[in-house]
C-alpha cells in the first residue's frame, strides 16, 4: 500500500503546475497558494481501502453530527436490521425530520423501504460513503474513486472550478486540489431521484446540497479515537472489503461536512477512517431492482385487479 507509482512524481509535477481554470468556485474550498504546492510534499493515496461498517458514518467527538440510529443491539452498536433514524437530531428542519420519522415507523414495523443501494440505483453523496471498499487513482488532471464492485465511479477534477452551467447528476460535480497533506474535494449539483437520501435513515436532499470532503493519510494512533468511536456505532459487516485487524499504519481519514439549506438547520460533519484492504475488488453489477424488501413493487405500476 506504502510502495508508490513509478509515475508518481511526474503526474505530481503536472497537477502542481496546472492553474486554476473555470469562473466559479465555492469560496470555503477555493484553491489557495498552498494548493501549488512542492511535488514531494503531495500525499500519494491511491490504494485500496475498506471501511466494512454499518452504516458506515463516523460521529464526531463533538457539535452537529450525522443522523444515529435509535434502535441499538444489546452491545449498543446500531441495529441495521432497524433503521430508526434519529428525527430529534438538530441538524434537521422540521419537515426533514418527519421524513426520517416515517422511514423509521415503516422500519420499526418490520418492514423495508427502498433506498438507492437495495434498488441498486446510483448512490449520491453523502450516502455512498457507507460503502465498504474504495479504491482512489491519482492522476494529473483528476481523481478517480471506484467503490466496492467497480459500477459506481466517481471523477474528481482538479484545479478546476465547478461549471456556471451545470447540469445535476447522480454524483454531482465533484472539483478538487491539494491543500498541504489534505485532498479537498467539493461536490454539488447532485441529481435528486425518488430513491435519493442522504442516508440509509431516509434523511432527504434537495439540489442545494453541498457535500466537502478532505481526504489525509494519519498514524494509526491519531486516528484511534475516531476508530474507537466507530467500533461503537456501527456494525461490522463480514463479507465487505476487509482490512487486517492488527494493521497498525497510515490510515486514511475522509472528513466531511454537509449543508443543505433547504434540508438542514445548520452544516454537519463525520469521518470515515478507511484502513488498507486485504480484499480484492469483486466484479458484480448490482442489477436494479424492482422491489423493495419484504417484496413490495417500486415504482412499477400494479393493477389492484385484471382488466378483464
Amino acid at each position: 500500500m506504502s510502495e508508490r507509482p513509478r509515475d508518481f512524481l511526474l503526474w505530481a509535477m503536472v497537477v502542481a503546475a496546472t492553474p486554476a481554470l473555470g469562473q466559479t468556485a465555492t469560496p470555503a474550498v477555493q484553491p489557495t497558494a498552498g494548493a501549488m504546492q512542492d511535488v514531494a510534499s503531495i500525499p500519494n493515496f491511491s490504494g485500496r481501502w475498506a471501511h466494512p461498517y454499518l452504516t458506515g458514518f463516523e460521529p464526531p467527538p463533538s457539535g452537529p453530527g450525522p443522523v444515529r440510529n435509535k434502535s441499538r443491539l444489546r452491545n449498543g452498536v446500531a441495529n441495521f436490521q432497524q433503521l430508526v433514524g434519529d428525527y430529534t437530531n438538530p441538524i434537521l428542519k422540521p419537515h426533514a425530520a418527519e421524513v426520517v420519522k416515517q422511514h423509521g415507523a415503516i422500519s420499526l414495523a418490520g418492514e423495508g423501504y427502498p433506498t438507492p443501494s437495495n434498488q441498486c440505483w446510483p448512490q449520491g453523496v453523502p450516502y455512498i460513503f457507507w460503502d465498504f471498499w474504495m479504491e482512489m487513482i491519482q492522476k494529473p488532471d483528476k481523481i478517480v474513486m471506484i467503490y466496492r464492485h467497480g459500477n459506481e465511479v466517481r471523477w474528481v477534477r482538479l484545479n478546476q472550478s465547478h461549471p456556471v452551467q451545470l447540469t445535476p447528476s447522480w454524483h454531482g460535480d465533484s472539483v478538487g486540489h491539494y491543500e498541504g497533506d489534505t485532498l479537498v474535494i467539493d461536490t454539488v449539483g447532485m441529481k435528486v431521484g425518488p430513491f435519493s437520501m442522504v442516508d440509509m435513515y431516509g434523511t432527504p436532499q434537495s439540489p442545494a446540497l453541498h457535500v466537502v470532503e478532505r481526504y489525509r493519510l494519519l498514524d494509526y494512533e491519531i486516528a484511534k479515537d475516531a476508530i474507537e468511536r466507530n467500533e461503537k456505532e456501527n456494525f461490522r459487516a463480514s463479507g465487505g472489503g476487509e482490512f487486517d485487524p492488527k494493521y497498525r499504519g497510515k490510515v486514511l481519514q475522509l472528513h466531511f461536512t454537509v449543508e443543505d439549506e433547504n434540508i438542514f438547520a445548520m452544516p454537519w460533519t463525520a469521518t470515515i477512517t478507511y484502513r488498507p484492504a486485504v480484499s480484492p475488488r469483486t466484479d458484480l453489477i448490482c442489477a436494479e431492482n424492482p422491489r423493495e424488501p419484504g417484496g413490495k413493487l417500486s415504482m412499477v405500476p400494479q393493477a389492484e385487479k385484471p382488466d378483464f
